[in-house]
């Protein structure tokens, strides 16, 4: 069955539900929440990430995010809530996809960066 990244995403959305920028700070507010930023690294470094937020790139989050992985980082644990976000969404939500996959079950998608930045979010600079 062939498929794309619009169907990929389109089949994750569906998967992973979306939070606003004010839904994801109440989440963060209750504590027992890992927020991923799946960005590159450049996006990063230009323009910081959500407070606290681990920065993992999309191209390395299976291998963070598996526990049997020998590149698995603690901050991941499935008894938490994961809000995971990116530029636009696209890629959050091919993310939230994996981590459901991967057994996560309180997984969310913020989508962008910038909708947390113009809510007033708090930002950690580079």
């Amino acid at each position: 069955m062939a498929t794309n990244v619009k169907q990929m995403i389109e089949a994750a959305n569906a998967a992973v539900p979306r939070v606003t920028p004010a839904e994801a700070k109440e989440m963060i507010a209750r504590g027992n929440t890992l927020v991923v930023d799946v960005r590159d690294a450049a996006e990063v470094a230009n323009s910081g990430k959500v407070a606290g937020a681990v920065h993992v790139s999309r191209g390395m989050l299976e291998f963070r995010a598996d526990p049997e992985s020998p590149a698995h980082d603690k901050a991941f644990d499935k008894n938490k809530t994961v809000i995971v976000y990116c530029a636009s969404g696209g890629r959050s939500a091919l993310s939230g996809k994996v981590l459901k996959d991967f057994g996560y079950a309180n997984v969310f998608n913020l989508g962008a960066f910038k909708d947390w930045v113009e809510s007033g979010g708090a930002v950690d600079k580079a």
